[in-house]
């Protein structure tokens, strides 16, 4: 999962250029407590104006949608309503952005430069480059029940033919068709391998990013879901796939998608779940948090008051009643907790902070995500099933969710009375959330990381296939 978690909006807290000069990805860090916090921010020109997103690597908060970009000569204005925060800068001679990021009733000076924090995230060795050895093509297919146009890149191992082909459907967060973050293109890298050993690859812009319309604010899992079904609608009116072989390969997010669709649709052939989750959306934050809390240095103390808050906050979501109803215990969960914290810790007043607040967690996706159980829907899935999960992921715990996914799996071929299609599971050591090969697993290893994408975890993908006929 890449969407921000509690624990950032909770940190802050307490404790002569022209604008075309603006896109691009901009790196600085903040001083929040002692503390420096890496952000990046990744701002793009589209034919309808400016969008951007945000990054927090060191939180585990990847794809912060920027719900209002405004540039004007040599001055940026961002809006982050989602945790309330806004960054003012101006671009200097040297090409850096000078500013202030203001949330939580503090206001600190952020500098933005196009270098990396850190110097890895200019080496990425595995990004794929022309000229390819095969066959690529811009694409663009409606989701009529969304009324949306999703924008995509189709690569084949040739332009005639008929070929398997798999639909890359992203994790959390506005995504690109590669899978953008820290200078890593994920989805680029298995597109390219698996395109080079006859499998060809649909990758799309998420709704409302990149090239494709829609509004990505206002939409669930179970919508994303709807777009990856128009993707496989697409494939199958392509006369270079082959209609039997189609594959759904998820990541993160992505692997809670991939079984949504398969379970309803016969038409999936095949689904490759990539850090996807088994448990429950609560049950995952939870482990998250926990984790990540730990890896970053955070007392056990402090882990537990997160858990606690959290747990309260999770509960009330989790209650089937109107949204207004949710709203309401929210606020006032938030008001018990907020006036039990000392006055040195308050940097506005109760109302003032469960504004800031209250949006990170009352949210459509949010609400959805911490409600929805992902094993339903695998008991449902009929279709091979390759699952990998790395053993240092800290965002969707390998062990505890591999598990979850085998049982769930296992328990449909039981009930529908059959024996089982091919099902293989593995957690592969030493590769984090974006399965790269890393120390400790925190997201704030990502960008350090020159690696993109385990060769292991794509042989192993390769392999699985083969072992399917689905490719030779």
């Amino acid at each position: 999962m890449k969407r921000i978690g509690l624990v950032f909006t909770w940190m802050l807290l307490v404790g002569a250029s022209f604008s075309q000069e603006f896109t691009g990805d901009w790196y600085g860090e903040l001083s929040v407590s002692g503390m420096k916090l890496p952000l990046v921010f990744h701002i793009a020109k589209t034919d309808q104006g400016y969008t951007s997103t945000m990054d927090s690597p060191s939180q585990k908060a990847i794809g912060i949608v920027v719900d209002k970009t405004e540039i004007n000569d040599d001055s940026v204005i961002l809006n982050l309503s989602t945790i309330a925060a806004r960054f003012e800068g101006k671009l200097n001679a040297e090409q850096k952005i000078i500013g202030t990021f203001h949330q939580g009733g503090q206001s600190l000076d952020l500098v933005l430069g196009h270098d990396a924090t850190l110097s890895a995230m200019s080496n990425r060795p595995q990004q794929p480059k022309e000229p390819f050895p095969y066959y690529t093509e811009e694409v663009t297919f409606e989701n009529k029940s969304a009324g949306i146009t999703l924008a995509g890149t189709l690569s084949l191992p040739a332009k005639k033919g008929k070929f398997p082909v798999v639909v890359l459907i992203s994790g959390s967060g506005p995504q690109d068709r590669n899978e953008t973050i820290l200078g890593h293109e994920p989805f680029a890298v298995i597109a390219d391998y698996l395109t080079r050993n006859g499998v060809g690859v649909l990758r799309y812009d998420d709704r409302g990013a990149g090239k494709s319309t829609g509004n990505f604010g206002l939409a669930t899992t179970t919508d994303f879901s709807t777009d990856a079904e128009a993707a496989l609608n697409y494939l199958k009116q392509r006369k270079e796939v082959n209609k039997s072989k189609i594959g759904l390969v998820g990541h993160s997010e992505g692997g809670i998608i991939a079984p949504m669709v398969a379970a309803r649709n016969k038409d999936v052939a095949f689904i490759i779940m990539l850090a996807g989750p088994g448990l429950p959306g609560s049950e995952i934050l939870a482990l998250q948090q926990a984790l990540i809390g730990r890896a970053e240095g955070a007392s056990e103390a402090d882990i537990e008051e997160n858990a606690t808050i959290s747990k309260g906050l999770f509960e009330i979501v989790a209650k089937e009643q109107d949204a207004s109803a949710t709203t309401a215990e929210l606020k006032s969960y938030l008001e018990t907790q907020l006036n039990a914290l000392p006055d040195s810790m308050k940097s506005k007043s109760t109302e003032e902070m469960i504004a800031e607040i209250l949006p990170g967690v009352d949210n459509p996706w949010m609400k959805e995500f911490i409600r929805y159980d992902p094993r339903p829907a695998l008991r449902k899935v009929t279709c091979p099933v390759l699952a990998l999960n790395g053993s240092k992921d800290l965002q969707v715990p390998a062990k505890e969710n591999i598990e979850a996914i085998e049982k769930a799996l296992n328990e449909g071929w039981v009930e529908r009375g059959k024996k089982e299609k091919h099902i293989e599971l593995y957690i592969l050591d030493g590769l984090n959330h974006l399965f790269q090969e890393c120390e400790t697993g925190s997201p704030s290893e990502y960008g350090a990381i020159e690696q993109t994408f385990s060769p292991r975890a794509l042989a192993k993908m390769l392999d699985w296939m083969r072992t399917q006929g689905i490719v030779k």
